[in-house]
């Protein structure tokens, strides 16, 4: 079998493709699995299997089962949809609002989980879960969660970590390696993009911008630019958080967060991305201004129709 992610892989994404390696090692060592994901970013590298995945597909692949996780539509796995199509049996597992269900044979969509991790857990027998499972379903969990303080979190999520942590895990070290560290580059690029921010809607939205030029500058990329839209969204009065970063010369990384009401999952579908309510993402082009004043739009919309309800 084989089991893959979408591009530019999260924490929930990488935890959840190497849970299901790990789980099937540990269970199942007579079912080889292969496991195909974009390069995870560096502070994801301690996790358990992760030396095992493959970038590319490998030469004359061929599966009875693909699993695809933490992704809505199939178009977000290349350069693996070649195999995926090829395989004769398909399994969806997620989490996205956005994901109509329908794609593979089989789907387990449930948007109301805090990630495809707490899905994958459910699906497992908890007996049988290692530490190398847990250790790789909890990152995940703690990334799509903000560390447990998403609306997303719930307490069956609080449970499920618990059990987790039975298992022997170093939660601190997770967290902190995983979420938290930073280089002192990344927290250059940080304190740049902190510096150049912006306020507009009287303090409610805030956003800035990484121009290519800055990010050759510091010589980052953007697996360096974790934690930025974070830090936007909790200043103080801010309802959304908007960042951007060039990855191409007039194309943007936009990543959006709310606090309590903007649902940016539907300002993202509306761009041709998707997430969730409250974290969500799209890749545009053009200027980063016009790009900004179409979101700004979009959320001025759903203040104008909070506004009527109350």
């Amino acid at each position: 079998m084989a089991v893959t992610a979408h591009v530019n892989p999260d924490g929930d994404a990488t935890g959840a493709v190497l849970s299901v390696l790990n789980y099937m090692k540990e269970n199942h060592p007579e079912i080889h699995t292969d496991v195909y994901l974009q390069k995870p970013a560096k502070e994801l590298t301690f996790l358990p299997g992760c030396g095992e995945i493959h970038t590319e597909l490998l030469p004359d692949a061929a599966y009875d089962l693909f699993l695809i996780c933490d992704c809505s539509t199939p178009d977000r796995i290349e350069p693996f949809l070649a195999a995926y199509q090829a395989a004769p049996r398909t399994l969806c597992v997620d989490h996205h609002k956005s994901n109509a269900g329908d794609f593979a044979d089989a789907n387990v969509i449930l948007p109301d989980a805090s990630s495809t991790c707490e899905i994958l857990y459910d699906l497992m027998e908890s007996e049988r879960i290692g530490k190398n499972t847990a250790e790789c379903l909890y990152t995940g969990i703690v990334h799509d969660t903000g560390v447990f303080k998403y609306s997303c979190t719930s307490r069956h999520t609080m449970e499920i970590a618990g059990d987790l942590m039975s298992r022997g895990l170093d939660t601190a070290f997770i967290i902190d390696s995983s979420f938290y560290s930073k280089t002192y580059i990344q927290n250059q690029i940080l304190g740049r993009a902190l510096l150049e921010s912006v306020l507009f809607f009287d303090g409610r939205c805030i956003f800035s911008v990484i121009p290519q030029s800055v990010m050759k500058f510091y010589g980052v990329t953007g697996a360096d630019l974790g934690g930025i839209i974070e830090q936007l969204r909790l200043t103080e009065g801010v309802e959304v958080a908007i960042f951007l970063y060039e990855t191409d010369p007039g194309v943007y990384k936009v990543s959006l967060r709310s606090k309590n009401f903007i649902d940016v999952a539907k300002i993202a579908a509306a761009c041709g991305g998707g997430g969730h309510a409250r974290a969500a993402g799209f890749t545009a082009s053009g200027r980063s201004r016009s790009i900004i004043n179409e979101i700004s739009a979009m959320i001025e919309q759903q203040l104008e129709e909070k506004k009527r309800q109350e």
